[in-house]
């Protein structure tokens, strides 16, 4: 799944598109331990997990030979992963020029490439040089079998922005905003502000994007009273909001259906691995952040 622009548009929020290097870069130290625990989770537990397609092969090893002859020629590495890498590297170029506001013909034509729809669809046309053979197996059965796993997953995603949408009109910024709360988070106790908004709009309504754009918008006012200000301290707002907005995933978030529909996980067990994951790279991810805070600000 192509990550949204919601950090960059968090980012603008706030006052901070012009950091956004520092971001990145910060951003990119905070990911390490959040991927660790992540990985550390996955080997330790949910290698416990057993899904679907695991049980019905009864333990039989994998067969590349077998496969390489079913399916004919495999795709090079870049073949592969470029149906999931250029939709990324599209909706990325688009919404850093949206933030920068560049103007001119190749720009306009960049930020129509960079449209999420016209990204993915350009995923798909790149990937069906992939598919072996055209006829109808492939054609209509792989296809008719992606839609029909992809369906609920559509649905899902439009019933939590929809749920988005009457958070923000339900007058709850009013009421965040009003909050006293200079005087009882100051410092680095500021940061578990928007990640404990963040978290709880991401648990109520699913979406990351949703959640980080809407506690952005939030505590945009907040921000100048509290004196938080410049490169760093805004760019640890970003990653305060970003560590709510993973936290949690479950069964009203869209990526937590795409693990269970293209695992074959039961939903109890995706419980135990993809919304536990969440919880506990979330808690790390502010954890860290709370620390770079007290280090550099």
């Amino acid at each position: 799944m192509p990550p949204t622009p919601g950090p960059i548009a968090a980012a603008g929020n706030i006052g901070a598109d012009n950091y956004l290097g520092t971001i990145i870069l910060i951003g990119l130290i905070v990911a390490v331990p959040a991927t660790l625990v992540g990985y550390l989770w996955a080997v330790k537990v949910a290698t416990k997990i057993e899904v679907g397609e695991e049980k019905e092969t009864n333990g039989e090893e994998y067969d590349y030979d077998k496969v390489v002859a079913s399916f004919g020629k495999m795709p090079s590495t870049f073949q592969a992963f470029l149906p999931i890498i250029l939709p990324i590297v599209l909706i990325g170029i688009g919404s850093i020029i949206s933030v920068l506001e560049t103007s001119g013909g190749f720009a306009a034509f960049m930020l129509f490439l960079g449209q999420p729809v016209i990204a993915l669809l350009a995923g798909v046309i790149v990937a069906l040089p992939l598919m072996p053979k055209y006829d109808e197996e492939t054609l209509t059965g792989w296809i008719g079998k992606g839609l029909v796993d992809a369906a609920p997953i559509i649905l899902i995603t439009g019933v939590g922005g929809a749920f988005g949408t009457v958070i923000r009109n339900s007058g709850v910024e009013e009421i965040i905003q009003g909050w006293d709360i200079g005087g009882l988070f100051t410092g680095v106790f500021f940061l578990l502000v928007p990640f404990l908004i963040a978290a709880a709009l991401k648990t109520a309504q699913g979406s990351s994007t949703t959640s980080l754009v809407i506690t952005s918008s939030l505590i945009a006012p907040i921000l100048p009273v509290m004196g938080i200000e410049g490169a760093v301290p805004l760019a640890l707002v970003v990653m305060a909001i970003g560590a709510g907005a993973m936290t949690v995933s479950h069964v009203n978030d869209s990526y937590f259906w795409v693990v269970t529909e293209f695992s074959g996980m039961d939903v109890k067990d995706a419980y135990k691995a993809q919304t536990m994951a969440t919880l506990l790279q979330g808690v790390v991810t502010i954890s860290v952040t709370m620390l770079l805070w007290s280090i550099l600000v």
